[in-house]
């Protein structure tokens, strides 16, 4: 996500900057058969990042606060009132894109009670992101145990955008984390290639080993024992800000929204070792350098969407399994910050299909997430409403 506080000073210049393309992707058409309403009318949050649930059978949704509080209430569209989970905002840096970034639950919730965090806060005066757990309280399932913190591990921000911020787990039961290149513009130190930095990747660690204190590295990791001072907890590579990720489970396959540059939006589908062309590429393009940025062994995106069209700040979304809207089943639905869309893009083989208008106008779409019966919301980052996907 580009930075939040800049968003709407800079839009004209973009504008005026994209460049045009011949390669224009998989077209956009219209669906009339969807429409975005509100989900839980009667509750409003403080800058919405993130929604989730526990995965427990308790019918609650999770939504995070960007400032840094976790708010919980009942799955339920007549709900007026939530509860808040959890408040760190002593512990939190929060200003753009930084602040309280990225919420998940262990797969074993229900019987240890833990949950991990991905945030920004300020250490000796410097930004860093940190990836924690929490514990439930033994008490009140629907208060945390503010003092249980525990650090997996943290890593430098030398700017105070491109942070990425999601943590979620795939069915291997290995945390994996997005981290954006670092900030500022261009990736001035290439961290996106630069295999011995957290940033610009996709990490993958075992947050059941203590192997490196409070966590531990898969064996089959990428880098796993290398001798080169690659980082072992890197999973793919090559990204600028996959600001966020999801699991598709019926699949197995790992999804990611990558912010572009200032020409390019992308979506991916993230491999193991994958390297994804940042800073050499934007997207489809050459970056750095201009032309000849040597494309062998780069995996381009799966869809590829020329900011000309309007996109500026791509939200990576879910494939929807749920029920309710059966015409989406199968497809996955993103959105952009910036335009206000959502879409729904239909795939083969790995390879985009159609990519279909579901909703315009939306707002600033912040994050997408999912209920325990895989029903799909949206986070309005602006207006702090939870809206979702109904058939008209």
């Amino acid at each position: 996500m580009k930075p939040i506080s800049r968003k709407l000073v800079v839009l004209a210049l973009l504008l005026i900057a994209c460049k045009s393309s011949t390669r224009e992707g998989i077209g956009p058409v219209a669906d009339e058969s969807v429409k975005v309403t509100e989900a839980f009318p009667q509750l409003t949050f403080q800058s919405p990042v993130d929604l989730t649930h526990a995965n427990d059978g308790s019918n609650r949704l999770f939504v995070l606060e960007q400032e840094g509080t976790i708010r919980v209430f009942d799955n339920n569209s007549s709900t007026a009132t939530s509860q808040e989970f959890l408040n760190i905002k002593s512990k939190v840096s929060y200003g753009g894109e930084a602040g309280l970034l990225g919420l998940t639950f262990h797969p074993d919730y229900k019987n240890n009670g833990y949950f991990f965090l991905n945030y920004t806060r300020k250490t000796g005066g410097k930004l860093e992101t940190a990836i924690v757990r929490y514990k439930v309280s033994a008490s009140n399932k629907n208060q945390a145990d503010a003092a249980s913190e525990t650090v997996l591990f943290t890593f430098d921000q030398p700017f105070d955008n491109h942070n990425g911020g999601a943590v979620k787990f795939g069915k291997d039961g290995y945390l994996y984390v997005s981290t954006g290149d670092g900030g500022s513009w261009g990736d001035p130190s290439n961290n996106g290639q630069n295999k011995s930095a957290f940033l610009g990747k996709i990490l993958r660690v075992d947050v059941n080993s203590t192997e490196k204190g409070n966590y531990g590295i898969p064996k089959d990791n990428p880098f796993a024992g290398n001798k080169e001072g690659f980082r072992e907890e890197i999973y793919a590579y090559g990204l600028r800000n996959p600001w966020r990720i999801s699991f598709d489970d019926a699949t197995n396959t790992l999804w990611a929204g990558d912010v572009g540059q200032n020409a390019r939006e992308e979506i991916d589908i993230i491999v193991k070792g994958g390297n994804y062309g940042w800073r050499r590429k934007e997207s489809v393009d050459c970056y750095n350098p201009k032309k000849d940025c040597g494309e062998s062994g780069l995996i381009d995106p799966v869809l590829d969407m020329p900011q000309s069209k309007g996109e500026h700040s791509i939200t990576g979304g879910f494939v929807y399994r749920g029920n309710n809207v059966p015409a989406l089943r199968g497809k996955y639905i993103f959105g952009d910050y910036v335009s206000g869309r959502v879409f729904a893009l239909e795939t083969k083989d790995g390879k985009a299909v159609k990519n279909t208008i579901l909703a315009e106008g939306v707002g600033q779409i912040s994050a997408f997430g999912t209920d325990a019966a895989n029903e799909l919301y949206i986070c309005n980052h602006g207006t702090g409403k939870i809206l979702k996907l109904v058939r008209k």
